[in-house]
């Protein structure tokens, strides 16, 4: 963790700004949302365009370190970019934040889905959220590879994800088990370049 003189030892955001506590329970409430179904293209445009907390290439690394760890990445990123700026209660503000509106929303949803579930145009519905969602996160994945501009090895590692996973539907352990050192050795191969 960066030191700084002016905000505690903690890091400030991309934008030379301290971010407060309450900065980012309000940025991470505002995140959960909004992104209620796909959050990951709203904690994309809250922290990068919106507040500058981070660079693109920041949250590619928040983000690619959560999609390794156990559980969301956007609860991972949000444990480590609470961290970053105010340490355990931005840990606490930024997960209570994220998940305090979606709770709410899933509880009434559950509730009502529960009761009609059995009408064919509300299973309808539901699929369709899905597609939905499943766009916002191609879309924020390409987004993001356009303005980080991977390197040809990054997108190999990339397609051979896409193929053992979307293609072939091996087991996810063994596939991040081969391809995140492969993808270590690639970034330090770059690096000497």
């Amino acid at each position: 963790m960066k030191m700084d003189g002016h905000t505690g030892g903690l890091q400030r955001g991309a934008g030379g700004q301290v971010v407060s506590k309450s900065d980012l329970f309000f940025g991470f409430l505002k995140i959960g949302m909004l992104g209620f179904g796909g959050i990951a293209p709203w904690a994309r445009h809250v922290i990068i365009e919106e507040r500058r907390w981070l660079t693109e290439k920041e949250f590619a690394a928040i983000l690619g370190v959560g999609q390794i760890l156990p559980g969301p990445n956007t609860m991972n990123a949000a444990v480590m970019i609470g961290d970053r700026f105010q340490g355990v209660a931005g840990v606490l503000l930024c997960l209570l934040g994220q998940m305090l509106v979606p709770l709410f929303i899933v509880t009434a949803l559950g509730a009502i889905y529960g009761r009609y579930a059995n009408i064919p145009w509300v299973s309808a519905a539901v699929v369709g959220a899905a597609a939905g969602a499943a766009g916002l996160v191609m879309g924020t994945g390409l987004k993001m590879a356009r303005k980080i501009k991977p390197a040809p090895l990054a997108i190999l590692v990339t397609v051979a994800a896409f193929f053992a996973e979307g293609i072939m539907e091996w087991p996810l352990v063994p596939v991040v088990l081969v391809l995140v050192p492969l993808s270590v050795i690639a970034a330090a191969m770059e690096r000497r370049v």
